[in-house]
This record gives C-alpha cells, structure tokens and sequence, in this order.
C-alpha cells in the first residue's frame, strides 16, 4: 500500500484530498504546512508529497527545495490556486526544481487521480 503526505494550510482540501486518495487505497497523512511536513518525511517512509505551494510558516516552495535536496528519491506533486501570483507562475518555480509533477487548483478528480498514479509509477 503506497503512503502519501498531503500538505495544505485549508483543513477542507486535506480533507477532499485525503477521501479521493483513501478511496483509491492509499494511506495517507497530513500536515498544514511545510515545516509540519518537513518533520512527518523525517518520521515516515512516504511515496509521494503533495503539497500547496502558498501556505504559512514554510511554504510549498522551501517546502519542495528542502525535500529534493534531503530525498531526491522522493516524488512530489505541488497543487497551487495562486495567490498574490498566478498559480502557474508557482507551479513552474517548483518545476524548476526537479521532476515535480503540478496541477492547477481547482481540478477534476479524474486529473488529479491520474497524476498521482503517474508520480508513483515514475522511476528515479
């Protein structure tokens, strides 16, 4: 059984996250920010990160630099609705930083399903 992390600082997307991902059999944790983040991948094995990138105390953008430089191995999906900037402009600086998967918020089901699936079929 494949474990995920899902980071975003809004209770109701890890929520709606958390259902989709359990539904399809995976187990899954979360954390409201990077740094919560940072120190459940210290504890637990995960296969893939998803986190936002706009959320406080430690961003998705520190968030993502600290785990390709600490897990390369590590797959990650960063999901953004922008903010001050455009999501795309977020999304394209976290891949920038490696073979990180992006998707856009709001998202289809359907589309989000199929890109966790590829990151976690993905060799490293």
């Amino acid at each position: 059984m494949k474990r995920i992390l899902v980071v975003d600082d809004e209770a109701q997307i890890r929520t709606m996250l958390t259902q989709m991902l359990e539904q399809e059999g995976y187990t899954v944790h979360t954390a409201e920010n990077g740094e919560e983040g940072l120190a459940l991948v210290g504890r637990h094995a995960f296969d893939l990160v998803i986190t936002d990138m706009i959320m406080p105390i430690k961003d998705g953008l520190k968030f993502i630099m600290e785990l390709v430089r600490d897990y390369p191995e590590l797959k990650i999906l960063a999901i953004s609705g922008g903010g001050a900037i455009k999501a795309e402009r977020y999304l394209t600086m976290a891949g920038y930083l490696g073979d990180i998967a992006t998707l856009e918020k709001p998202f289809k089901r359907d589309a989000f399903l199929e890109l966790v699936r590829k990151q976690l079929a993905a060799e490293r």
